[in-house]
């Protein structure tokens, strides 16, 4: 009995620290979430890594593994709705922000295709910070606030964002 017990906080023999039952288990309280289907293998990994670190800081295991795992799960189903959120309400903040178009001439049109097309390249991360910083004139303090991430990761994809977008607005010749 004590060895079934010791197996079951342990886990599988390959070292993995759910068991199907308890990754079954995790995916339906993150799908119940309202977690969607791609993201549900995110966030059982989710829940294995908080597992893990657990173990390694020197914590004992939780008594009731699968109890645990489900909480970490349900929490993780709130901490993807509170992004999610979060990013609606930057996207309506940005929506608001949005200038009428005029005519300003050619020169500017070209540049504004030109920035479009540059920021419609960009990955999603990158193109989120530039906007943010540019667009809705947030400090990068702000930005890393809004979304949960650090400065330093800011500072880095705005960095890479605006060279990629010089790149090119150089190689459609409009600086």
């Amino acid at each position: 009995m004590l060895r079934r017990k010791a197996r079951r906080v342990q886990g599988d023999q390959h070292g993995d620290p759910l068991d199907a039952d308890q990754e079954r288990r995790v995916r339906a309280v993150l799908a119940l979430g309202g977690v969607p289907q791609a993201d549900l293998l995110d966030g059982v990994q989710q829940v294995r890594l908080r597992l893990l670190e657990r173990a390694a800081s020197g914590r004992e295991a939780p008594r009731d593994v699968s109890a645990w795992a489900a909480v970490v799960a349900s929490n993780l189903a709130m901490d993807w709705h509170r992004a999610k959120r979060r990013q609606e309400r930057i996207g309506e903040r940005l929506a608001a922000l949005r200038i009428p178009d005029h005519t300003y001439g050619e020169d500017s049109s070209l540049l504004s295709v030109s920035v479009a097309r540059g920021l419609d390249e960009l990955p999603d991360a990158q193109r989120q910070v530039l906007v943010l910083r540019f667009y809705a004139d947030l400090p990068v303090r702000g930005i890393a606030e809004e979304l949960g991430i650090p400065e330093g990761t800011v500072k880095s994809r705005l960095h890479t964002a605006v060279r990629a977008l010089r790149a090119r607005l150089h190689e459609d010749e409009v600086v």
